[in-house]
């Protein structure tokens, strides 16, 4: 698209699972390796010109059977960067059990993403149905402030 430049992932061997991110030219932007091909995700921070604050953008795609040793990869990274930048994360982590409203689920997987989204301060900001009249996939959380 003009005007925009488009970060990619695909997935290797099959088909589906591609993340895409599309980020404005007038924006300072680059993607980060995080060394690990285990988790189908990537990183691109974002510099704030106008008030020099950075945003690191995670995108991800979580197939449905992903081993809990790749979410904890995915867990630890988040983690990490969570303390240094403001966040937003985004893809479909493929976790139909998850209530957003009531911040519970029923698988011990999925309950482990709810613990990591609220240890890391993220809020769900998609309210409406997007795929088959659920919030079972995608998620779009940004980083809540910790003061006051």
């Amino acid at each position: 698209m003009d005007g925009y430049k488009l970060f990619k992932r695909d997935r290797q061997g099959r088909s589906g699972g591609v993340v895409a991110l599309y980020v404005r030219d007038c924006f300072d932007c680059v993607e980060l390796d995080d060394g690990n091909n285990r988790v189908k995700c990537f990183w691109v921070r974002i510099r704030w010109k106008a008030n020099k604050v950075d945003i690191m953008v995670r995108v991800c795609y979580r197939p449905p059977n992903q081993a809990e040793e790749a979410d904890g990869i995915f867990y630890k990274q988040l983690g990490e960067v969570s303390r240094l930048l403001a966040l937003v994360l985004v893809g479909d982590f493929n976790l139909p059990d998850v209530c957003w409203k009531y911040n519970t689920a029923g698988r011990k997987q999925s309950r482990k993403f709810l613990e990591c989204v609220e240890d890391n301060f993220l809020t769900q900001l998609e309210r409406q149905p997007t795929r088959k009249g659920t919030l079972a996939g995608p998620a779009v959380c940004e980083q809540r402030s910790t003061c006051g």
